[in-house]
């Protein structure tokens, strides 16, 4: 479980994940929900087919000290966490923390390490087994690198690939418009994909990206420089002194706000390449697998330059990087430390069923198969929302919980960005058939999971306008047909149809919500005109 901000519980039985749900994902509950009444975890393990009494081992993510929460509906209590994370340099990082919840015993494990070994178990290299490399780069904490060998079942830390805390990328941004206002915890969790986003408005600045190599060097001295060490270790409040001083010195002078927010995400990226390759060249080991995950691994023009720039032969992100993959994260620490496989058999699609529910007054249904929902799509022109199965594990709504629509009309991000109530520079992802890709896209390399930066190849970009972002660039999710058997047929027959590999893809929410949970929320929400799920089609009026 975890129990804090983005709370969620994953059922693992036998080393075979049999969910992970995230309370944003039920109800429409808001984003970054949290859990204050463990009966919600009886209630999803009897979803489930499981009772309290069959779970042999329940592990908690730690956070802080403590968590007050009410036991199966009752008087609220206080629970035991592990911290959000340990010394950087300590010998094991997957050290428990017995604690109880009232008289159930359980054991808690470091926010830090769910990451690691949820990157880990995930990954392809679990399943050789093959030894990897694991960064993790989360909001309050530096990149740091470690190592595991499924050989020795030995977890080592590497190093500190620098010591820039996560949180630097939308702090430093702050110092700009339109980011300048304050923004008090948890909205801050939203900053970073905007300014992803909005970056493509400039253009890095050699010069201020120089001024905050000098400026983070500085920072680093000077904390160094007063003894801010424990054991020969930055701690987090060291982080934070030097984002302070870093924070102080902005910001850029003759740098417009959109050059400076564009040499910010330079600036880091570059910080991020050249410390892992000098980390990895250093530590000197012949692995060349490694995966990615903490907040950070959300950045995708981060994660191109390290695929393309860092010497290693594959990069893995998983599909839930960031505190989505906290609740499975806990267990597979719990995986690696009791000797199992470490191999985690998981399935993107271990979300949250869909709920059944009545049609709202004033719409009318037909069935629709794949094939015809790509017919209409090809024929209207107009997006329709489609909820199958169950939901996507991780942030990203992977056509389960999507809304699809043609991109050969320019007009139709800034549609889908006012239904979605957000900015109007935002981009609007597209869903592409792998087999395609590297015609429209450079590279167009398979990325199932929208994890990674791709270039929209020039003679692509009048045909599908509405992927194109600012800076010519899209975060695609690939979709082969050995992945999911849905969205593969949709896009096969609109290609049929329509000569074009690919449709526009955003997630299907409210507004600060998380995924529609029902189709009958959907038709509350209103703002398309159709909703496709299994085999229908609802239509408005």
């Amino acid at each position: 479980m975890k129990l804090t901000h983005d709370g969620g519980v994953a059922i693992v039985d036998d080393g075979r994940l049999v969910c992970s749900v995230e309370l944003e994902k039920l109800g429409n509950n808001p984003r970054h929900q949290r859990i204050d009444d463990l009966q919600i975890v009886v209630d999803l393990l009897a979803e489930y087919g499981y009772r309290l009494a069959d779970v042999d081992r329940l592990v908690i993510d730690g956070w802080r000290k403590t968590h007050k929460v009410k036991p199966w509906g009752g008087q609220e209590v206080r629970v035991e966490l592990a911290p959000y994370r340990r010394g950087l340099l300590d010998d094991n990082l997957l050290r428990p923390y017995p604690s109880h919840v009232l008289d159930l015993p359980c054991t808690s494990y470091p926010h830090y390490a769910g990451h690691v070994a949820s990157a880990y178990c995930s990954s392809p290299f679990a399943a050789g087994p093959e030894p990897s490399y694991i960064l993790c780069w989360d909001g309050a904490m530096f990149p740091f690198l470690y190592h595991y060998d499924p050989a020795t079942r030995r977890m080592e830390s590497v190093g500190a690939v620098h010591h820039m805390l996560g949180d630097t990328y939308h702090t430093l941004a702050q110092a700009y418009p339109p980011y300048d206002a304050p923004l008090e915890w948890p909205h801050t969790l939203a900053l970073p994909g905007k300014i992803m986003a909005y970056v493509a408005h400039g253009t890095p600045d050699e010069a201020a990206v120089a001024a905050l190599d000098a400026l983070r060097a500085d920072a680093e001295r000077t904390v160094l420089g007063e003894g801010e060490t424990t054991d020969d270790r930055l701690t987090e409040r060291a982080g934070r002194r030097i984002l302070a001083l870093m924070r102080a010195g902005q910001p850029l002078p003759g740098v417009t706000p959109d050059d400076a927010l564009a040499s910010i995400q330079e600036f880091l990226g570059r910080a991020l390449v050249a410390g892992l390759t000098e980390l990895i060249g250093r530590d000197g080991r012949s692995t060349r697998n490694l995966c990615m995950v903490g907040g950070c691994a959300l950045n995708i023009k981060w994660n191109r330059d390290v695929r393309e720039r860092v010497p290693v032969d594959r990069v893995w992100v998983p599909p839930f990087p960031n505190d989505a993959g906290s609740a499975l994260g806990t267990a597979c620490c719990e995986l690696l430390r009791s000797g199992h496989s470490p191999a985690l058999r998981w399935d993107t699609y271990a979300g949250p069923q869909l709920v059944a529910s009545e049609p709202r007054p004033g719409w009318r249904s037909r069935t629709m198969t794949p094939a015809e929902l790509a017919a209409h799509l090809h024929r209207t022109g107009e997006p329709v929302v489609v909820l199958h199965g169950r939901a996507e594990l991780g942030p990203r709504a992977l056509g389960h919980r999507s809304i699809l629509a043609p991109a050969v009309e320019a007009g139709m991000k800034d549609r889908l960005n006012e239904v979605k109530g957000r900015e109007s520079y935002r981009p609007v992802a597209p869903v592409c058939l792998e087999e395609r890709a590297p015609e429209v896209f450079d590279p167009g390399t398979r990325d199932p999971f929208m994890l990674f930066d791709h270039h929209v190849r020039e003679e692509w970009r009048d045909k599908v306008p509405a992927i194109c972002h600012l800076d010519g660039t899209a975060r695609v999710q690939t979709v082969g047909r050995n992945d999911d058997e849905l969205i593969f047929e949709i896009l096969t027959a609109y290609e049929r149809l329509s000569g074009i590999p690919l449709l526009c893809n955003t997630s299907a929410n409210g507004n600060g919500r998380g995924f529609f949970p029902d189709v009958a929320s959907a038709m509350d929400w209103g703002k398309v005109p159709a909703i496709w799920s299994d085999g229908m089609l609802h239509e408005r009026g």
